[in-house]
């Protein structure tokens, strides 16, 4: 078994190299800005999450409703959280009330979904909508 010493430095220095792939394959394309980096958290513990915050690390993505409600506010409030997964409408009000630092909804997969969440910010008086991309499949392939 890892002692805890080895296994803070592996996800620190996994997270370090992760990020210089990034920067040197975004500069060989020609951009000058970084990607952003989202740590996806899915079945991983606080404690390792903590991890790669001390590290440097504040994006993370969650793609279950209640694993992300549940890890939010374990975390500082400067993490900027990702839902990564489907949203089921009936979840909207769960999701926006349990993460205040959710800085992004990665899938919005249905008109019903779309007018859930704009009903729903509005009542909470919240805004993530700050850049939004939208694909649209007219087919539904």
């Amino acid at each position: 078994m890892q002692s805890v010493q080895a296994k803070d430095s592996a996800i620190a220095q996994s997270l370090t190299n992760v990020l210089s792939r990034a920067r040197e394959a975004s500069l060989k394309a020609g951009r000058e800005v970084s990607p952003r980096l989202v740590a996806v958290s899915k079945t991983k513990p606080v404690s390792d999450l903590r991890e790669a915050y001390d590290a440097g690390q504040r994006c993370f993505g969650e793609n279950y409703v209640q694993e992300i409600v549940d890890k939010s506010p374990e975390l500082p409030s400067d993490v900027q959280w990702h839902f990564i997964g489907h949203l089921q409408s009936n979840k909207v009000k769960t999701l926006l009330e349990g993460v205040p630092s959710l800085a992004c909804i990665e899938t919005v997969d249905s008109q019903k979904l779309a007018n859930k969440l704009d009903n729903t910010l509005e009542k909470l008086s919240r805004d993530i909508w700050k850049t939004c991309e939208a694909q649209y499949n007219k087919n539904n392939k």
